[in-house]
């Protein structure tokens, strides 16, 4: 067999002499007479590899359902929308919550008093903690994670406890969300970008693939990437730095991938949330306007590792291990304005953290495959493991500062005065330890038109407290839940699939945070013990030529908690009633949609002293729409165009509901040109206009449960790049 042989263009440094190697690599004798194997890469080890992309290119045809596998989208019976890496690129988006402004039912948020990106997915919150990385939690950066490491950016939408098990973090009861990371294709490839956006921010990454050995078994892919520079917020800058190296190897029976992955996040100056007034919603300011304090920052370093392997036992049964570790680093000075009152007028104080995490995970699974009569089965088994360690320490001066969000003024910073412990040697926090084992079948009859899931999952969630300043254990508890799952999907004919669900939620007991606002809290550390949320839904999915459709119908309860006289806890119910419609694909030649609109109608069901009953949860609209369209343009080949438009109807952001955020409606243009400058090398000029209209609104309230902190929008952003492919 001959792989075919190619010459790299000089990049730069390193990168350069390990694609140089590569290249004498994969010279190999002639052998015409074979034909070419064609390698399934596979990130998880899978033998079927990674789902094939939709008509269109922007979404998958499939992706993983937990510890299902990989699964085609009108097989299972869940909502589930896989991103490709062909919208990353096209979009320029730069994060995960960037990829994900294209799905109607998520929102971005940020994370309590940080820069932490959170999403809220059908009304609930998702933390940055729990994505999953090729089907591990904890393993990636906390705050912010760059776009260019993925393959796939695989949503699955509703509760998840069975599927994935709990989430570490405490969150995922409306979803989950897992990256797959990139592999190395048959063809080799060498992409060089370089990007530039409103502010000065300058970009370059480096992504190169290879395949090596008899057959191409083995493949390396790695990409590195570099942003520095300001933002379109004034005074606001962000430098990143991070690199990915991905490896997949198979034999005939056997089959290993490996990533390991550097990221270091660094924002200067960043704006920050803004907490509302007890009786009003301040006016939003110009879009570039930047509240944050000049001395703040916040700091993020992270390395982490994976490995998966498969190996096929029999034609029947299939075992698979999988295991990654990864460590953390986070330094941050922080403040948050406060709203006195409606011309403006705030007070900010200083809070400083600094915190370190470890985390090591592992699971290890049977799947098989085997005849009773007339029905077949896929049977699997397996068991998990996840550790967490958290160190910290902060410090803070709760003496006002006063500022005018829209006339700010930097000010010198104070000197903390209330330190909780050595700063420059956080001591453990807290320790996490979750275990569980899943057991599960999936039945399928007349001719594969019916498949019924059932399954188990028993999952134990242990948690311990520290002093941070004496290292001290303060508390722990151990509990032990069994949280069931039972889909069904019927196939009314391959271009329709009817299916339904009940599926619950478990996530493991919050811990009191240290303050509410500039409020130190009375009951500070407290761990509470874990609870569920219990989902049922139905739906159909269509699928005809090169259009797809979902509609899902869904309903979710689940124990709310928020701070009330200085005390946090488990004060109420919330239920969460929805509808999602999607589309996807490409109905004529060249023009791809994608989008939809979800509503959702989350309630306080119980309240405390039934005080706020029946009133509506604080930040989840009862709308949103996202609709995008990608066009070429007829007679200028290469050219594209595409759209896209976002709205979020009004969101409250009190439990008495009495104040309102107003609704929102933001729209995106790009174009891309493509084309061949020869040598084999392609050039792909994108462009891109985020917020045309420069519309100014509060984009979220709150995040973090029971809060009601503001963020705001992001001014119109220009962005343009080209990417060179040899």
């Amino acid at each position: 067999m001959k792989t075919p042989s190619f010459v790299l263009r000089p990049t730069v440094g390193a990168i350069a002499l390990w694609a140089t190697a590569c290249t004498v690599g994969a010279q190999q004798v002639p052998a015409p007479t074979l034909e070419t194997v064609t390698v399934e890469a596979s990130a998880d080890a899978s033998a079927e590899g990674l789902a094939k992309p939709f008509a269109g290119g922007q979404v998958a045809k499939g992706g993983r359902v937990g510890l299902l596998g990989q699964q085609d989208v009108m097989d299972t019976p869940f909502q589930l929308t896989s991103y490709t890496s062909t919208l990353i690129r096209d979009q320029q988006a730069k994060s995960i919550g960037e990829v994900l402004l294209n799905d109607p039912s998520v929102r971005g948020a940020r994370g309590f008093g940080n820069f932490q990106e959170l999403y809220v997915l059908r009304g609930l919150p998702m933390y940055s903690d729990d994505l999953a990385y090729n089907g591990l939690y904890g393993l990636l950066p906390r705050q912010y994670v760059a776009a260019e490491f993925f393959e796939r950016v695989e949503v699955l939408h509703g509760a998840s406890a069975f599927l994935n098990g709990a989430a570490p973090g405490g969150s995922n009861l409306g979803g989950s969300i897992n990256l797959m990371p990139k592999r190395a294709g048959n063809d080799p490839l060498t992409r060089v970008d370089l990007g530039v956006q409103s502010g000065g921010q300058a970009s370059a990454a480096v992504d190169l693939s290879r395949r090596f050995g008899p057959d191409n078994s083995t493949g390396l892919r790695l990409n590195a990437v570099r942003r520095d520079g300001g933002t379109a917020i004034d005074g606001e800058d962000r430098s990143l730095t991070a690199v990915g190296l991905g490896l997949d190897w198979r034999a005939r029976d056997v089959r290993v991938s490996a990533d390991v992955g550097y990221q270091k996040d660094k924002l200067k100056a960043a704006r920050p949330s803004v907490t509302p007034g007890a009786t009003f919603i301040p006016d939003v300011p110009d879009n570039k306007t930047n509240y944050a304090q000049p001395w703040t920052y916040s700091n993020a370093e992270d390395l982490f590792a994976t490995a998966r392997a498969e190996w096929d036992i029999n034609d029947q049964i299939t075992a698979w291990a999988a295991g990654g570790v990864k460590r953390g680093k986070e330094d941050n000075s922080l403040t948050t304005p406060s709203m006195v009152n409606s011309s403006g007028a705030a007070n900010t104080t200083r809070f400083d953290t600094k915190r370190e995490d470890d985390t090591v995970t592992g699971e290890i699974g049977l799947r098989g495959r085997f005849v009773t009569g007339a029905v077949k089965h896929q049977v699997v088994a397996s068991a998990s493991w996840f550790r967490h360690e958290e160190r910290n320490a902060w410090s803070y001066n709760f003496s006002p500062v006063p500022i005018n969000i829209y006339n700010p003024v930097g000010s010198a910073p104070l000197a903390n005065t209330t330190v909780s412990a050595n700063m420059n040697n956080p001591l453990r926090a807290a320790v996490d330890n979750l275990q569980s084992y899943a057991l599960a079948d999936t039945l399928s009859f007349y001719d594969e038109r019916v498949l019924l899931t059932l399954g188990l999952r028993h999952q134990t969630i242990e948690q311990k407290s520290f002093n941070n300043a004496t290292d001290l254990q303060t508390g722990s508890y151990k509990k032990s839940a069994t949280t069931p799952v039972a889909g069904l999907v019927f196939k009314v004919t391959p271009q329709v699939s009817l299916y339904g669900n009940y599926v619950e939620g478990l996530i493991k007991g919050e811990v009191a945070p240290a303050t509410s606002g500039n409020l130190p809290l009375l009951n500070a550390g407290q761990v509470f013990s874990p609870y569920k949320a219990k989902q049922k839904e139905v739906g159909v999915k269509w699928q005809q030529g090169g259009l797809g459709a979902t509609a899902a119908l869904y309903t979710l309860d689940k124990p709310v908690t928020y701070v009330q006289n200085q005390i946090f806890g488990e004060f109420g119910t919330q239920r969460y009633r929805g509808l999602e419609l999607n589309v996807f694909g490409e109905p004529v030649k060249g023009l791809r949609i994608l989008g939809g609109v979800n509503f959702t109608d989350a309630k306080l069901k119980t309240t405390q002293g039934g005080v706020y009953e029946g009133n509506n949860a604080i930040g989840v609209p009862r709308r949103q729409l996202t609709l995008g369209g990608d066009w070429n343009v007829p007679g200028v080949q290469g050219l594209a165009l595409n759209a896209r438009v976002i709205h979020t109807s009004s969101q409250y952001a009190n439990a008495a509901n009495t104040l309102k955020v107003k609704s929102w409606t933001r729209t995106d243009l790009g174009v891309r040109y493509l084309m061949d400058i020869g040598n084999d090398r392609l050039l792909t000029l994108r462009a891109r206009v985020d917020n045309v209209f420069d519309k100014q609104y509060w984009a979220s309230v709150g995040g973090y449960p029971g809060s009601n902190y503001l963020v705001q929008s992001n001014p119109r952003t220009f962005a343009i790049s080209a990417s060179v492919d040899f």
